[in-house]
């Protein structure tokens, strides 16, 4: 018997929370190739497998896991058209004023400040790798509403994490 209030250890929901990225065709090295890309202007030398710790680092953290569990399972239920009417229309849609994805994965942002929020913006705005790819799911193959928004969420992150690292 486990000797903690939760059901789920922290292990298991990450390894879980991976898994439901991969559902989505998510891996984690893409998110480091968006965190490798944001920060190597400004830190010299940043190889992708600092950056992918650093995703791991971010995706480890209970808050993250809880955000990303949330979104991915709204946007399955919306892309099963389980969810009810109008909120199911306005997900499945991903109306332009439905601000709720944004506000969800702004959890795992906030996590390290102001530098990753102006991250956060930028690929949110710019939607390149597999953001972009995610985005263009949504039009033709499924749901990704909320998807999009964690993955920029969770480079976002890494990424603020690092800059705080080699902060001098």
């Amino acid at each position: 018997m486990k000797n903690s209030i939760y059901k789920y250890d922290s292990e298991e929901l990450y390894n879980h929370a991976v898994n439901r990225l991969k559902d989505f065709g998510v891996e984690l090295i893409e998110i480091a190739k968006l965190v490798q890309e944001l920060q190597v202007e400004y830190i010299e030398g940043l190889d992708l497998e600092r950056c992918l710790d650093s995703v791991k680092s971010v995706i480890k953290k209970r808050d993250s896991v809880h955000a990303i569990l949330t979104g991915l399972a709204l946007d399955d239920l919306a892309n099963e058209g389980k969810l009810p009417e109008p909120i199911q229309s306005i997900i499945h849609d991903d109306e332009g004023l439905y601000g709720v994805d944004e506000i969800l994965t702004l959890g795992i942002v906030n996590m390290y400040g102001t530098i990753g929020l102006t991250n956060f913006g930028y690929l949110d705005k710019k939607k390149i790798g597999i953001i972009k790819e995610l985005d263009e799911k949504k039009k033709v193959e499924r749901v990704t509403t909320f998807a999009d928004d964690l993955v920029a969420a969770i480079a976002a992150a890494a990424s603020a994490r690092i800059a705080h690292q080699n902060r001098k």
